[in-house]
C-alpha cells in the first residue's frame, strides 16, 4: 500500500534546502526593504518641500507663459523641471537603496556607472511620458473643473495602456537584449506548452537580466500584439532544469492568458480616480500647510510638489491595497501553471531560488502589508497541496 503524500512535510523539505544562514539573510534583506518604504516616503516629502520652497517652479511657469499665456507649454516645462529636480534630490537615496544595498546583499553585479547611466536613461523616458501626462492632466483640471478627477482616471488608464503597448517594442530593448529561446529541449518544451494553451510560441524570449540583477526571475510585459513572456538568463545561470522552466513559464503564461495586465489597468484606474478625488479635496489645505507661495491653485503646475506630497501619503497608505491586488493576481498565475502545466515540483524548486530576495515565511500581517507576491512558503504549500490532490498514476 502506497503512503499518502504529505504536503506539509514536502513543503518543509523544500524550505530546508536553504541553510538557516541563508534564510536569516533573506529575512534581513526583506524586512530592511519594509523600512525603505518609510524612508523613501520621508525623503520624497523632503524633496517636494525643498522644490516648493525654492520657488523655481513658479518662476519657470511665469517665464514659459510670458504675456501670451501658454498653459500647455507651461505644464510640460514645469513638469520636466520638477521631475529633474526631484530625481537629482533623490539620487543619493536611490543610489543607496537601489544599487549599494543590492550590491551588499549580492543581488546585483552591476557597476555604479552602468547603474547611473541606466537611471539617467530611464529618467529621460519617464520625463517625456510624465510631461505629456501632466499636460493632459492640467488641461483636464482647467476644462473639467469639478469633475476633473473623474476624467483623470480614464487618462491614467490610457497612459497605462500606451506604456504597456510600447514598452516591449521601444523601451525594454534600450536596457536589455531579448532573443528567442534557442533551439533545444527548453525551447521545444516551451513551444509545446504555448501551443497547448493557445499562446503564440514566438512570444517567449530570454533576456540578459543578469546585467541589472542576480535575481531568479521571469516576467510578462506588453499588451495585445506587443505582449511577450521573458525569462532572465539568471534562471539558467542558477541551474534551472526543464521542470522549473515549465513551472515558471506556465506561471507567466497564466498572466498572459488570464489578461492580468488589463485587470491591473482597470483596478489601478479606479484607484487613480479615488486618489485624484482626494487630491481635489485636500489640495487647498495642503497648500496652506506647506505655505506654497506663488501657487495660484490646483490648476497651477507650479503646485506639483503639493500634489506629489498628497499622492505620496496616499501611496504609502494604499500600499497594502495594491499589494493585495497583485498577490491575488500572482496566486491566479500559480494556479494556472499548476492546472495547465502540472509541474508542482518544478514550480516549488523555482520558488526556493527566489527566497534570497523575498523571505519565505513572514507573519500574516507582514505579508498582508508588505508582500506584493504571496509568501514563498505559502506558494510552495499550495503547489504541494495540488500535487497531493492530483497524484500521478503509478
Amino acid at each position: 500500500m502506497s503512503q499518502k503524500f504529505d504536503a506539509a512535510a514536502a513543503t518543509a523539505t523544500y524550505l530546508a534546502q536553504l541553510s538557516p544562514a541563508v534564510h536569516a539573510k533573506a529575512q534581513a534583506y526583506t524586512q530592511g526593504g519594509h523600512w525603505l518604504l518609510l524612508w523613501g516616503f520621508l525623503i520624497s516629502l523632503l524633496s517636494a518641500f525643498l522644490i516648493l520652497r525654492s520657488g523655481v517652479l513658479v518662476r519657470t511657469r511665469l517665464r514659459l507663459e510670458g504675456h501670451r499665456r501658454r498653459p500647455l507649454l507651461a505644464s510640460f516645462g514645469v513638469g520636466v523641471v520638477f521631475l529633474l529636480m526631484d530625481w537629482l534630490l533623490n539620487l543619493p537615496w536611490s543610489a543607496y537603496s537601489n544599487w549599494w544595498r543590492e550590491k551588499q546583499y549580492g543581488m546585483t553585479s552591476q557597476a555604479f556607472v552602468a547603474w547611473l547611466g541606466e537611471g539617467a536613461l530611464s529618467f529621460l523616458i519617464s520625463a517625456v511620458f510624465t510631461g505629456l501626462f501632466l499636460v493632459a492632466l492640467y488641461g483636464l483640471i482647467r476644462k473639467a473643473r469639478r469633475l476633473w478627477w473623474l476624467w483623470a482616471g480614464g487618462l491614467s488608464a490610457g497612459f497605462m495602456v500606451l506604456g504597456m503597448l510600447v514598452a516591449p517594442i521601444y523601451i525594454e530593448p534600450l536596457f536589455n537584449t531579448y532573443t528567442p529561446a534557442p533551439n533545444g529541449e527548453v525551447r521545444n518544451a516551451v513551444v509545446e506548452m504555448a501551443k497547448a494553451n493557445g499562446i503564440p510560441s514566438d512570444k517567449i524570449f530570454i533576456y540578459d537580466g543578469s546585467r541589472q540583477s542576480n535575481a531568479y526571475t521571469a516576467n510578462v510585459s506588453g499588451l495585445f500584439g506587443s505582449a511577450r513572456i521573458a525569462m532572465s538568463d539568471t534562471m539558467f545561470r542558477k541551474g534551472a532544469d526543464l521542470a522549473e522552466v515549465r513551472g515558471v513559464v506556465g506561471h507567466e503564461m497564466g498572466h498572459y492568458a488570464r489578461g492580468h495586465s488589463l485587470w491591473i489597468t482597470g483596478i489601478f484606474s479606479l484607484l487613480a480616480i479615488l486618489a485624484f478625488f482626494l487630491v481635489d479635496r485636500f489640495f487647498a489645505p495642503m497648500q496652506r500647510l506647506l505655505s506654497a507661495d506663488g501657487v495660484t491653485g490646483i490648476a497651477d503646475p507650479a503646485g506639483l510638489p503639493v500634489l506629489a506630497v498628497i499622492l505620496a501619503v496616499l501611496g504609502l497608505l494604499g500600499t497594502p491595497i495594491l499589494n493585495t491586488v497583485i498577490r491575488e493576481i500572482e496566486t491566479d498565475a500559480d494556479r494556472y501553471s499548476l492546472e495547465h502545466v502540472g509541474e508542482p515540483d518544478g514550480l516549488a524548486k523555482a520558488l526556493v531560488k527566489t527566497i534570497e530576495y523575498r523571505a519565505a515565511t513572514p507573519g500574516k500581517i507582514e505579508e498582508a502589508l508588505f508582500y506584493d507576491h504571496p509568501a514563498v512558503g505559502v506558494r510552495i504549500r499550495r503547489a504541494m497541496d495540488w500535487k497531493a490532490a492530483h497524484p500521478k498514476p503509478q
